[in-house]
């Protein structure tokens, strides 16, 4: 019998990974947060507030690239926290930052929703996710105190949340239904993993990943229908 393997990134045993090769690749895939840059190990308000941003950027209608494309130019202008946002204002996110991103078609209604989240954040959390994750009851709580930002959908939320399952106790979103499909067309049974597990993140990033690429589309029994952005 093979052992569990443990991650090396947080250290936390999974049990249930399969010894195929497709899993193990599955399970070293680079989260998104890490494509970025964020390190959400660190436990810190600024990374949080990283991926926060990156998340609202990722659950609009656009394309993959053209989100990460843009969170970049936000890095450049050193725009990656909610006061620095709010001293330059919509304007200067519509231009240059979107131009620069090529997030153009939504880029004064993403500029809007950007600068009204990170009111709301200072507002209520005094701009620290940190305390959302605190105030939270419980993992349905923080899913609900999420979806009360403007502009923030279900699919948001699963984006924020679940790079955040090992970091976070009560984030615990469950894994979207085209993503077990994914794992069905490869014969994975998802709940042999810890869903806590940097492991499993990885593995639900990489099924992604695949599917944006079109490697599942020979295996998959059904399409569902195109979605832009990271689902």
């Amino acid at each position: 019998m093979s052992r569990p393997q443990v991650s090396k990134r947080s250290g936390d045993r999974v049990s249930g990974l399969a010894s195929p090769s497709r899993e193990t690749e599955l399970a070293r895939s680079l989260l998104y947060s890490e494509e970025l840059g964020v390190d959400l190990a660190k436990g810190s308000d600024r990374e949080f507030f990283k991926w926060f941003l990156a998340s609202l950027l990722f659950g609009g209608r656009i394309s993959e690239t053209i989100a990460k494309n843009t969170y970049r130019a936000f890095a450049r202008h050193r725009l990656l926290d909610a006061r620095a946002i709010l001293r330059v204002g919509r304007s200067y996110l519509v231009e240059p930052i979107m131009r620069e991103g090529g997030y153009v078609r939504y880029d004064e209604s993403k500029s809007t929703q950007i600068v009204r989240d990170c009111t709301s954040l200072l507002a209520d959390y005094g701009g620290r996710l940190s305390r959302l994750h605190e105030a939270a009851a419980d993992a349905g709580d923080l899913e609900r105190r999420l979806l009360q930002f403007y502009g923030v959908g279900p699919i948001t939320t699963n984006i924020f949340l679940r790079e955040l399952r090992p970091y976070w106790s009560k984030a615990d979103p469950a894994p979207l239904p085209i993503v077990r499909e994914l794992a069905h067309a490869w014969r994975m049974n998802l709940d042999a993993y810890d869903r806590k597990s940097v492991i499993f993140c990885r593995i639900e990033a990489g099924l992604i990943r695949a599917r944006r690429q079109g490697l599942l589309r020979e295996r998959a029994t059904a399409r569902p229908p195109a979605r832009r952005g990271v689902i």
